[in-house]
């Protein structure tokens, strides 16, 4: 699917020339968050609780910057992005993270899914610096399922 028909079904896009210029629609990051208070998983759902999260800090480098810097110390997040989908039934995408992430030591699972929640985030190692708005995943259309 050329990636100008995926602009179709995403809405929030930042800047559409950067992020469409690779193989697929890259997605960018509004928030991270920390999970606070563990979640709760049970047999038939009838137990089911959400974690509590809360936003992650971040802060300008320069007074003089536009935007703000999440210094992430390795753990897991919970990335929340702009942009949000609304593809037809019968289109399914698939939201991968970019190697730009994977080569410092961080990554989110990959999913086949029609709707962007908020997505776990690995860090590894030392951490990760993470601005605001930075390209995190790439959707790519896929195979239903």
């Amino acid at each position: 699917m050329p990636t100008t028909d995926l602009t179709a079904f995403v809405d929030g896009i930042v800047h559409e020339p950067t992020q469409t210029e690779g193989q697929g629609l890259d997605l960018t990051v509004n928030e991270i968050y920390e999970i606070t208070e563990p979640g709760r998983v049970d047999f038939g759902g009838g137990e089911l609780e959400s974690a509590d999260s809360e936003p992650h800090p971040s802060a300008k480098r320069n007074p003089d910057d536009d935007y703000e810097w999440w210094t992430l110390d390795a753990g897991q997040y919970l990335i929340e992005y702009n942009e949000t989908l609304s593809p037809p039934e019968d289109v399914f995408l698939v939201v991968q993270t970019r190697d730009e992430l994977l080569t410092r030591g961080a990554f989110h699972p990959t999913r086949h899914t029609q709707a962007l929640g908020r997505v776990p985030l690995s860090v590894g190692g030392a951490g990760l610096t993470l601005k605001e708005n930075a390209r995190v995943s790439t959707i790519r259309r896929a195979e239903r399922p």
